[in-house]
């Protein structure tokens, strides 16, 4: 059964509304039975045998900001596109809020390609998907397992599991702080139940502390500045993921077969992002002893740092992104 929404009808993205395709709201279901928000966007000018490309993230963030900002882009360029909600945030359904999951995450993609797959003005050979920050690394997952995706991209990718369970850099890749993790998150869950609520890790400050490390400056710049990517739903409407929305990414490795995607992949990240080397690495591992590598291309950017290829359009390479899926959905 399909849940109802409550979905906002007014313009309310993070960028201006382009004339030049058609907008509206869906809705669809995924294999879990939770109810997904989505903006569809189509270009004016053509109806039928559409390649689609459905896109998320990024991690944190709603359909409003940088997923809905490819969206309407890619539509301009003539495919037809699905900027979704993940699970549990947005306008998207599921209980608790606030949380993500490796599995129902990359199901999410899998479930925009359900979607995309019958709709009567899309080739069903032609879907391809998009994915941004931690849901670049859902994205890439979802490619593993789902063979109807011709084509995906990722954008600033972040390995989510990798990271909770390692820290940034692998810095914490041991035993005993994996063990000390594990019981603060189990704690938690004693307290959430005595407490009859889900603790927040909180949001984002509106502005960085003097010693912050750059790259949370820039995400600070980004998700708090109401003239760039601020929006009420993002970032946990404010309050961030919960303490124990996360936890399930310590134990659960994506990526685990990337060597087996026979697939075209196109990976993009700025090169002084500090989370550069999540896609350096699963690039690395993708091609390791693939028997398919004629398609797979990583693109680092000069000088752009990972929040750049959110929004700015004069550094995202929408014009090799075109390019790459009018290659391979064809």
């Amino acid at each position: 059964m399909t849940q109802q929404l409550n979905l906002t009808q007014e313009w309310d993205k993070t960028f201006p509304q382009s004339d030049e395709v058609f907008h509206q709201k869906v809705t669809f279901t995924n294999r879990y039975g939770i109810t997904l928000a989505a903006d569809l966007y189509k270009p004016k000018d053509q109806n039928e045998n559409l390649a689609a490309i459905a896109i998320s993230g990024p991690f944190g963030a709603v359909k409003e900001q940088a997923s809905g900002l490819y969206a309407q882009e890619l539509a301009k360029r003539g495919f037809l596109t699905l900027a979704f909600d993940p699970s549990y945030t947005g306008e998207s359904g599921g209980t608790p809020r606030n949380i993500a999951s490796p599995d129902i995450n990359t199901e999410d993609f899998m479930a925009a390609v359900d979607y995309l797959s019958v709709q009567e003005n899309v080739d069903p050979e032609k879907i391809g998907i998009l994915g941004i920050c931690g849901f670049g690394g859902m994205g890439l997952n979802a490619a593993i397992m789902d063979t109807r995706i011709k084509a995906t991209v990722t954008s600033t990718m972040y390995d989510m599991t990798r990271v909770n369970a390692k820290d940034y850099f692998d810095a914490q890749d041991n035993e005993e702080a994996r063990h000390e993790k594990r019981k603060v998150m189990c704690e938690q869950r004693t307290l959430d139940l005595k407490n009859g609520t889900y603790a927040s890790a909180g949001a984002l400050p509106d502005e960085a502390p003097e010693d912050a490390p750059q790259f949370l400056k820039d995400y600070i710049a980004y998700y708090r500045n109401r003239q760039r990517g601020y929006h009420p739903r993002s970032q946990g409407e404010g309050k961030g993921w919960n303490v124990t929305g996360c936890q399930s990414f310590i134990d659960m490795p994506i990526l685990t077969y990337v060597n087996e995607i026979r697939s075209a992949v196109l990976m993009i990240h700025g090169e002084k992002a500090h989370s550069c080397y999540f896609s350096k690495d699963a690039y690395a591992k993708m091609i390791d002893g693939n028997k398919y590598t004629d398609n797979k291309e990583l693109m680092i950017i000069p000088g752009a740092v990972h929040t750049d290829l959110y929004d700015q359009m004069d550094i995202i390479p929408f014009d090799k992104i075109e390019d790459f899926f009018k290659t391979y959905l064809k």
